[in-house]
């Protein structure tokens, strides 16, 4: 694309986005009746054995799919019958965007589908989307086995042909695990092809008993652990990363994580997010060291845990006098 077209490309962005937002303003009011809703029966209503954090990725998701960004049945069936959800408030939170987006056709950064520009940490849902989808379609087609650790209710696993060579597995805690089965005879979907493994990651041998399940250690597998280290304790995380080297060579593990920058900062931003995360009972746990260069950092965390970095990236800028949130990687055995 030339200079010219992409100055009017740019233009047009920014107009699609100002019409965006004005239609945004009248419907304002349904956006936060709905999003009240949400808070209360949360606060209030019948707790959920699912964490709040599994179920925010699968809302996205349905948005996205809704928006034609990126298609996922099995994501919008789930999220019509998640636990915790309620239909009229996620409705109103999630219709003023649609209706704006089919006028205009601007998309939040929020949900953008593929994700491009600075991983920043309001957009890093949907950057993270974009990265563990390329992830799968670059490393799958030479595995044998597709593990999802801390899967909640990834629906990568369950969109793959049936007929498909490569063995899958989702792992997470038993009572995640059991709803996640429930919602999906609820929703109609076959998990035909699908292996689920109950374990707790902070208390259990996790990779016993996928063995257990039929998993063979000595075949090539590809892991993605989304959205799961920053809340499990450092000896969880390192335990996890060792067990995966002890796989077959060849062998790819996939995660992201935060650094201890946002453990640790004194800015508004992250007190909130910490706050939050800590009275749905869910607070941060783990963080890899932020002192630049955090490349680095990383690199000396996996090749202790027997592991080699070949990819990653950062989120938020780090320089000299500022210090990275945190990130997304791919490292091998090898």
């Amino acid at each position: 694309m030339n200079e010219n077209n992409q100055k009017a490309a740019s233009a047009r962005d920014r107009i699609a986005a100002a019409v965006f937002f004005l239609i945004l303003i009248p419907l304002l009011p349904f956006f936060l009746l709905g999003y009240m809703i949400w808070v209360i029966r949360f606060a209030v209503g019948p707790k959920s054995s699912v964490s709040a954090t599994a179920q925010a990725p699968l809302f996205a998701r349905w948005v996205q799919h809704h928006l034609g960004a990126r298609p996922d049945d099995a994501a919008s069936r789930l999220w019509r019958v998640a636990p915790g959800a309620p239909p009229l408030a996620w409705r109103l939170v999630a219709g003023p965007l649609l209706l704006a987006h089919r006028v205009t056709g601007y998309v939040l950064q929020t949900f953008r589908y593929p994700f491009v520009g600075e991983i920043t940490i309001q957009n890093q849902g949907a950057a993270r989307q974009t990265f563990y989808d390329r992830v799968v379609q670059q490393y799958l087609p030479e595995m044998a086995q597709f593990v999802i650790l801390g899967a909640g209710f990834d629906t990568r696993a369950l969109n793959l042909p049936k007929d498909a060579r490569v063995r899958s597995f989702e792992i997470d805690t038993p009572a995640t695990v059991a709803v996640k089965r429930e919602m999906l005879a609820k929703a109609g979907i076959d998990p035909t092809g699908v292996v689920f493994t109950a374990a707790d990651f902070e208390k259990e041998d996790w990779l016993a008993k996928l063995i257990d399940a039929g998993f063979d250690p000595s075949q090539p597998t590809l892991f993605i652990w989304e959205g799961v280290t920053p809340y499990l304790n450092r000896s969880a995380v390192e335990d996890t990363l060792r067990k995966i080297a002890n796989t077959a060579k060849g062998s790819v593990v996939a995660f992201d994580y935060f650094t201890t920058e946002v453990l640790e900062s004194e800015a508004l931003m992250m007190r909130s997010i910490r706050a939050s995360l800590n009275a749905g009972g869910e607070p941060l746990k783990f963080g890899v060291d932020s002192t630049p260069p955090s490349r680095e950092r990383l690199v000396e965390l996996l090749r202790a845990c027997g592991l080699t970095l070949i990819e990653q990236q950062t989120l938020g800028q780090e320089t000299d006098g500022k210090r990275a949130w945190g990130g997304f990687a791919v490292a091998a055995v090898k």
